[in-house]
C-alpha cells in the first residue's frame, strides 16, 4: 500500500536530519470523527497571551506584542494554512560545563553553533521536497523567528507537553529539544496532542535561582536569568542587587529549571556534530572573555548563538559574575506573589 503524503513528509523529516516530526490541524477545521483539540483554540492561545502581555511579563521584548492575532493564528501568518509540520533536534551533549572559579556558565543550546541555521538549513530542505511531493501547496517555516508559538503547537502535534517552567518537555529527550515548524496549506493527518505529565512536581519552579516562574507555566521574564543576559539591551541596565546575586556566573542564559526536570535523566547525547561545546563555550573564563574587543568578540562568535547578546550585552554580564565571586550568591531570590492566566 502506497504511504500516506503524511507518512512520506514525516520520512522526509527525518530524512533530512530531525529527531522528531508531528503534525497539528488547525482547530477551525471540521474534524468530526476525531477528539483532537477540543480544548485548543486560536482564540484561546491569544488570549493567554494577551493576559501574560498586559501583566508585563515580555519586560522590554516590545516585538512580542505586535498583533497578538497574527502570532496566534497561523492562518494569519499564512492564507489558508491548514497543518502545522512541528519538528525538532535533540542538543543534549554529555560533557558537563567547567564552573571553577573564574569560569562563566552558558546554556547548553549556546555551547555549539547557532541552532537557527542547523534547523533552518533542514527545514529548506523539507520545504524543497514539500514542493516535490505537493507542487500546488504553500508553505512557510520558522526557527523561533516567526510570529509562531511554536511551543504550543509543537504540544499539539505530540512532541511533548509544555511543563511548568515553560518550555517543551518530550518523553523521550526531556527538555533539550530546539523546536521549528512549516505552516502548510496541506490538510495533513494530525497526531494526538502531548499530554502534561508535570504530575505535582515543582523542581523546576523551586529551581529558579531568581523566582522567575511566578506560578506553574507563567514565566516573568523580567525576572528571567535568560532575558537578564541576552535580550536585555544595554551595557549596564539597571537591575536590583537580588537579581544580580540571583544571576551568579550565568553570563548567557540560565539552565537551571531545565536541568533539575526527572525527565531528562535518560536522555542520549545528540549525534549533531554542529551541538558539541567548544573549549571556550564549556569552560568560559570570565578573565578571557573580558579582555576581548569588540572585532575579536565578532569573529569568535560569528557562528554562534551567544552574538545575540553583542559585545556590550556580554561585557555587562561578566561585570555582573565577577562581581558575584566577590558576593557570593545567597539562597534563591524569592518570586513575586502574582495570579493568571499562564503562557
Amino acid at each position: 500500500m502506497p504511504q500516506s503524503q503524511t507518512a512520506l513528509i514525516k520520512q522526509a523529516a527525518r530524512d533530512v536530519g530531525f529527531d522528531v516530526v508531528g503534525i497539528s490541524r488547525l482547530p477551525h477545521q471540521p474534524e468530526p470523527d476525531s477528539n483532537h483539540h477540543t480544548d485548543f483554540s486560536t482564540t484561546r492561545l491569544r488570549d493567554r497571551l494577551q493576559e501574560w502581555l498586559r501583566r508585563g511579563f515580555h519586560a522590554s521584548m516590545a516585538w512580542m506584542t505586535r498583533d497578538p492575532e497574527r502570532r496566534a493564528d497561523p492562518a494569519v501568518v499564512l492564507p489558508d494554512c491548514r497543518s502545522v509540520i512541528s519538528v525538532g533536534m535533540n542538543y543534549y551533549t554529555d560533557q558537563r560545563a567547567d564552573e571553577r572559579p573564574g569560569n562563566g556558565r552558558i546554556a547548553r543550546y549556546a555551547w555549539g553553533l547557532d541552532y537557527h541555521r542547523l534547523l533552518g538549513d533542514r527545514l529548506t530542505r523539507l520545504s524543497e521536497r514539500l514542493t516535490v511531493l505537493a507542487p500546488e501547496s504553500r508553505h512557510r517555516a520558522y526557527v523561533d523567528t516567526g510570529p509562531v508559538m511554536e511551543k504550543a503547537w509543537a504540544q499539539q502535534a505530540g512532541l511533548g507537553w509544555i511543563g511548568k517552567h515553560s518550555n517543551l518537555v518530550s518523553p523521550e529527550f526531556g527538555s533539550w529539544l530546539l523546536l521549528g515548524e512549516i505552516l502548510t496549506t496541506l490538510e495533513l493527518e494530525p497526531d494526538e496532542a502531548g499530554t502534561d505529565l508535570c504530575g505535582s512536581c515543582t523542581l523546576c519552579i523551586q529551581a529558579c535561582p531568581t523566582g522567575a516562574i511566578t506560578e506553574p507555566y507563567v514565566v516573568d521574564a523580567r525576572r528571567c536569568i535568560s532575558y537578564l543576559t541576552i535580550e536585555l539591551r544595554g551595557s549596564e541596565p539597571p537591575i536590583s542587587d537580588e537579581l544580580r546575586r540571583g544571576i551568579g556566573n550565568r553570563i548567557f542564559g540560565c539552565d537551571d529549571c531545565l536541568d533539575i526536570c526527572p525527565y531528562n535523566h535518560q536522555a542520549e547525547p545528540t549525534s549533531e556534530p554542529g551541538f558539541q561545546p567548544t573549549p571556550l563555550t564549556l569552560s568560559p573564563s570570565l578573565t578571557t572573555l573580558k579582555e576581548m574587543n569588540e572585532a575579536t568578540f565578532a569573529a569568535t562568535f560569528a557562528g554562534s548563538p551567544i552574538k545575540r547578546a553583542k559585545h556590550a550585552g556580554l561585557q555587562r554580564n561578566l561585570s555582573w559574575a565577577m562581581d558575584s565571586e566577590v558576593k557570593p550568591a545567597s539562597t534563591r531570590a524569592p518570586a513575586p506573589s502574582s495570579s493568571g492566566a499562564p503562557l
